[in-house]
């Protein structure tokens, strides 16, 4: 979680707030003592990030604004409580990361809402059946689903991220035992990575990339109506789908009165996309996986973690 002083800096280049040490040490204590006994301890911690996070508070009262408008349902519309809610489940959300990774969570604690049944071909990866793309989200806990796929469904998994803005949670991470994922720096795309992803693909392995967060360098995007404002999304997902020519799948992670829910729905299938018409399927795409986004933020208003600038106000 970061506060600039510029509320329109890009989220990429915005400082990790706390240190190595403050967050190891709560890793620690928690792996110690138990979540329940280290509770107020979290709430102080997250107290503070409350009371000096300015620039985040302003941007989380702008999103359960606009939520609130789009969905015309007043009663998400920001207050005091509702703000320092979705501090706080922030915070929860970086203690289930460590349990997600140090099996603390299996299949059996996990909800799995499928129509389109995804985790079926998850699960027929390999032997020569080829991999997919899953088109994650800052909403909910994306490594409860990382880690579902790597323990529960045993399917090798490439996650394209921006990490350098949080080396020192992922330095908790990899000593919790985040060890069997290969994380790709999202500005490192060049060609020899695409073919390796190309070859990853082929025997049977899955890409995750987030299509809520647009790249600090280069990052082409495409505005949509996102919670009724126009708000930048990026390409990447999208295109390197079209690239790659497989299907694509939407994925996000909820905590719902106290469970986790899995959600899964099948997205565009780039496999037979024309160049020609490339940058309207994107557009499409775009626009479709912004809706379905609203969608899941009405499932849980306070689980959206991007506290950062979002919407184009001069749009």
């Amino acid at each position: 979680m970061s506060d600039p002083a510029d509320g329109s800096l890009h989220w990429a280049a915005q400082r990790e707030r706390g240190n190595f040490m403050a967050i190891k040490l709560t890793a620690w204590a928690v792996r110690s003592f138990g979540r329940r006994t280290m509770t107020p301890l979290l709430y102080a911690i997250v107290f503070y990030f409350f009371a000096t996070g300015r620039t985040a508070r302003r941007h989380i009262r702008l999103y359960q604004k606009h939520l609130a408008d789009w969905s015309g349902r007043p009663g998400l519309a920001p207050r005091t409580g509702s703000v320092f809610a979705q501090f706080m489940r922030f915070g929860e959300c970086l203690l289930d990361r460590l349990d997600a990774w140090r099996g603390k969570l299996g299949p059996a604690d996990v909800d799995m809402h499928d129509p389109s049944g995804v985790r079926d071909a998850l699960r027929a990866s390999g032997n020569g059946v080829r991999g997919q793309i899953l088109v994650c989200t800052h909403l909910g806990n994306l490594d409860v689903c990382r880690a579902m796929a790597e323990a529960g469904e045993r399917v090798p998994l490439n996650v394209l991220v921006h990490t350098r803005n949080a080396v020192h949670f992922n330095r908790v991470m990899n000593e919790a035992g985040d060890h069997g994922m290969r994380l790709i720096q999202v500005s490192d795309l060049d060609t020899a990575v695409m073919m390796d992803l190309s070859q990853r693909l082929a025997r049977g392995e899955w890409i995750a990339i987030a299509g809520d967060r647009i790249p600090l360098h280069g990052g082409r995007s495409v505005t949509v109506d996102f919670l009724g404002r126009p708000a930048a999304f990026p390409q990447g997902p999208w295109l390197v789908a079209s690239l790659l020519r497989c299907q694509t799948n939407l994925i996000c992670c909820l905590k719902i009165k106290g469970r986790y829910r899995i959600h899964l729905e099948r997205g565009p299938d780039a496999s037979a996309w024309d160049r020609r018409e490339r940058d309207a399927r994107i557009s499409e795409s775009v626009r479709g996986y912004a809706h379905w986004l609203g969608q899941r933020c009405l499932d849980a208003p306070h689980q959206w973690f991007n506290f950062h600038h979002y919407w184009n106000d001069k749009d």
